[in-house]
């Protein structure tokens, strides 16, 4: 068994995995290789000359101390049942707490992972709330910005002790919704048909109805902060004791 940062040989290894753990497309894969993919920030599993497991890390910061966003944390089909996960995770954190990284987190897939990641040290907090509504008769003004623009947006709104995601978390992010601020909110959201999907939303969370209308969309699905539902999870890596994280939202799912 061999774990380290993935070699350029690796390359259509990973997209195989990746898409057999995921389904994700081509062009999906293509986003996150141009806007936040990095060889540093990814860690593969090779059993003989076969790529067998893979996971990829965002930079975040919480509390001022540095946060790695696991994503994309992949076993091969053929390769499940032997323990591999664990020995990438594991692998993963002690490379990580190395680096000075004092918290890791990531979102389960699904609710039955939630016990998995659980076993590994990993504890839930914050939550989310999930908000679905039809389009108001008016709408609201929207000024069109950009992923720096909008981070700076995300620190005026989110709670105190969020996750903070930026850099490559909001190019990828960008290439995948368009950002816009408002008057007391700002929104990350792309149109799926009928739709309006709000990959995140803080601050003034009742003109969501009146920004569906603006994209002249008949409805809206939200995420933005609440207790509603059980989201992310968290690991400190530093030896310190230190204070869980309270808000964690752009999950790229």
């Amino acid at each position: 068994m061999r774990i380290d940062h993935p070699r350029e040989a690796d390359f259509a290894a990973r997209r195989q995995l990746w898409q057999e753990a995921f389904g994700d497309t081509d062009a999906f894969l293509d986003l996150f290789e141009e806007t936040a993919f990095s060889a540093d920030r990814c860690l593969c599993l090779t059993e003989g000359d076969t790529l067998a497991a893979a996971l990829y890390w965002f930079d975040c910061t919480v509390y001022g101390r540095a946060c790695a966003y696991l994503y994309a944390v992949a076993v091969s089909e053929k390769f499940r049942g032997r323990g591999l996960c664990r020995a990438l995770m594991e692998e993963a954190h002690r490379r990580l707490a190395d680096r000075g990284y004092a918290y890791a987190v990531l979102v389960p897939g699904d609710d039955g992972l939630f016990g998995l990641y659980h076993k590994l040290g990993y504890r839930p907090f914050g939550g989310v709330r999930e908000m679905i509504c039809t389009a108001a008769p008016e709408g609201v003004p929207l000024h069109r910005i950009g992923a720096e623009e909008y981070g700076a947006a995300r620190r005026r709104y989110l709670p105190d002790g969020a996750v903070l995601q930026e850099r490559e978390n909001l190019a990828f992010l960008s290439a995948q919704a368009e950002l816009y601020e408002g008057d007391g909110f700002a929104v990350a959201a792309r149109i799926d048909g009928d739709t309006l999907v709000g990959v995140e939303l803080l601050g003034d969370v009742s003109a969501a109805p009146r920004i569906v209308h603006e994209f002249d969309c008949r409805r809206g699905e939200f995420r933005t902060v609440g207790e509603e539902k059980p989201f992310a999870m968290c690991r400190v890596l530093a030896e310190d004791p230190l204070p869980i994280p309270t808000y964690f939202g752009l999950a790229f799912d």
